[in-house]
């Protein structure tokens, strides 16, 4: 980062976890004079049996964090999450509207099954509910014979969910994507829809009740 003078989102990392047989998955950033800037440990766990792929169960031999990460840079306020939190739009809502982030990252290692499937949609969904530009590096390729296939695909979406870089990954290719990240953009983007200023307190029970419809009609 320092020879380079640019800023690095590295992740994840294996840190020292609560105890030896479980580590944490960590995500690292490094601004342009080689100083760690923020570090965010993962919070959603990935314990999935993928239909016709591996049983994947990270909490054996991980634990999740507790803290929820934003960092100022260069290109804005950035949030801090790792892979698997990508399916939790909640953290992505505290990121944005508590924390107020505008940049977004999700350093990943997809499966190929769940990434074909979710990925790009996933990552537009979160860019559009936050109204905020997403960075998601993607690792790609084969990790061992017969074990765990990542999908690749990095990618980089704005604020209205338009893909503006994307790696397709031929044959398990590897590369760069690139893209100007344009904040008066975000700000026009948030300004058109102003969802921040129209969001309710649903969590409040005081506010809102809820019901559940069953079958039986009602006497």
């Amino acid at each position: 980062a320092k020879e380079q003078n640019i800023w690095l989102s590295l992740g994840g990392f294996a840190e020292l976890g609560p105890d030896p047989q479980h580590r944490l998955n960590t995500h690292v950033l490094v601004d342009d004079a080689g100083e760690v800037r923020a570090a965010y440990r993962k919070i959603h766990l990935f314990d999935v049996n993928i239909p016709n792929g591996p049983v994947l169960m990270e909490s054996r031999n991980a634990a999740p964090g507790s803290e929820i990460v934003a960092a100022d840079s260069p290109i804005g306020r950035l949030g801090m999450t790792v892979c698997y939190d990508l399916r939790f739009p909640e953290l992505y809502s505290k990121l944005r509207y508590d924390m107020g982030a505008q940049v977004m990252l999700v350093p990943s290692a997809f499966t190929r099954p769940t990434g074909a499937a979710h990925w790009e949609v996933l990552l537009r969904a979160r860019a559009v509910e936050t109204q905020s530009y997403v960075i998601a590096a993607a690792q790609c390729g084969d990790h061992s014979a017969g074990g765990r296939q990542s999908y690749g695909h990095a990618i980089i979406i704005d604020p209205w969910g338009t893909v503006l870089a994307k790696l397709e990954d031929p044959e398990g290719g590897v590369g760069i994507a690139t893209a100007d990240i344009d904040l008066g953009w975000l700000e026009d983007v948030r300004g058109r829809i102003p969802v921040e200023a129209h969001r309710r307190p649903l969590h409040d029970p005081q506010v809102f009740t809820t019901s559940v419809s069953t079958t039986e009609p009602q006497r």
